[in-house]
């Protein structure tokens, strides 16, 4: 029986998933695994008993994965599983942008209505002209499954496309429309684009990104969409385009203090994945490659480890999580020696990862493979 405990609300999907062997609850003080959406666990007491965590989701700046690893937890996250609902926000996200919408359901909202409502609308619909969407380019920064839906989606309106992702694969870059240009310069993205979408995680090189300078280079009234992370913008800066009409407008997914009621500026809260669909798209996902990491020790899609696939066999599975240790694998095969069925072995930079079959496991075979250099954490499946 496996103890998963859920740090947030999860779709009831998981149930499917996580059956009879499964103990889901909100409070064991013992997990072997934790399902989690917005949940901060940087003050999180790591229990030895852990071996997973799943993230409902795409971003993991909640979980500190650092920590995770040096605790040999392997944390996963569920990428794509939400990328059509927060493509659609970007579309509404988009129209409102340039139709002044919700200006003009405010102004409307105010009308007497004992009074001719035809006559006020009539003079008052001028104040809220905005530009059409065709022929526009919208520059979508970050082409990961979301940043290619969006990317589809816009062209069908009659946009065009500039796309910036230096770490585009040749998969992802195949399934791009061939319509789409893409720049290996951020900077000429900014410079021709009259929309700007951000589509990538926060890290060091990223945020902060829009800010004064990049700003300068963009053409007046362009109209920015932040859907990815709060901290990829300068709020300051932001703040005093839009207060001076150098951006016509900054639509953002994640309200701060700062932002509220500012001239230009559009807060959402949060709703990029609130979609029933993307809420149960993220738990089956998350529930199905927590199950096949404790069932059979595979990996797949974990942020801090590698990937790793291998159909379980009858026999024993021993799986080994290590850092920095490129002789470890010649010394576990040693330590197998005839005992050993196969083998395999994948790392993620610094971060590696073994899974051996073997016909038989005995305590002193465990005992020698935990006293190798650098190992973090075994198991025994």
């Amino acid at each position: 029986m496996f103890n998963i405990l859920k740090l947030n609300e999860i779709s009831s999907e998981i149930n499917s998933i996580l059956t009879d062997e499964y103990n889901v609850t909100d409070d064991s003080k013992n997990p072997e695994g934790i399902m989690l959406r917005s949940y901060k666990m940087h003050e999180y007491q790591v229990p030895s008993s852990l071996l997973c965590v799943a993230r409902c989701g795409a971003g993991v700046n909640n979980i500190p994965l650092d920590k995770m690893t040096d605790s040999g937890v392997v944390v996963f996250n569920t990428p794509g599983a939400n990328a059509n609902a927060v493509k659609e926000l970007v579309l509404t996200e988009l129209l409102i942008s340039n139709r002044k919408i919700i200006e003009a359901y405010q102004w409307t909202s105010k009308l007497d209505p004992a009074s001719d409502i035809s006559a006020q609308v009539e003079k008052g619909k001028k104040a809220f002209i905005g530009p059409e969407l065709t022929g526009k380019t919208l520059g979508i920064v970050g082409l990961g499954a979301i940043g290619r839906m969006v990317a589809s989606a816009v062209i069908a309106l009659g946009m065009n496309v500039i796309g910036y992702d230096p770490f585009l694969s040749p998969e992802a870059a195949a399934d791009l429309d061939s319509s789409v240009i893409v720049t290996d310069d951020i900077n000429v993205l900014f410079q021709k684009s009259n929309f700007i979408t951000l589509h990538v995680p926060l890290t060091n090189s990223t945020r902060e990104m829009i800010n004064s300078e990049s700003i300068k280079i963009m053409p007046e009234n362009v109209r920015i969409i932040n859907c990815a992370r709060g901290e990829l913008v300068n709020n300051e800066d932001i703040i005093t385009a839009c207060d001076s009409g150098r951006v016509a407008k900054y639509i953002t997914d994640f309200p701060s203090g700062d932002l509220l009621n500012k001239t230009n500026i559009i807060t959402i809260p949060h709703l990029g994945a609130s979609t029933p669909e993307a809420e149960d798209n993220c738990a089956i996902m998350a529930a199905k490659q927590l199950k096949r990491f404790l069932e059979n020790g595979s990996i797949v899609n974990s942020v801090n480890c590698p990937k790793l696939i291998v159909k379980k066999t009858e026999h024993p599975r021993i799986t080994v999580l290590y850092k920095n240790n490129d002789g470890l694998f010649a010394d576990l095969t040693q330590i197998l020696g005839d005992n050993l069925v196969n083998i395999s072995s994948a790392n993620r930079g610094e971060v590696c990862y073994i899974m051996a079959d073997v016909k038989t496991i005995t305590g002193d075979i465990f005992d020698k493979v935990n006293s190798l250099q650098n190992v973090i954490k075994t198991r025994i499946i």
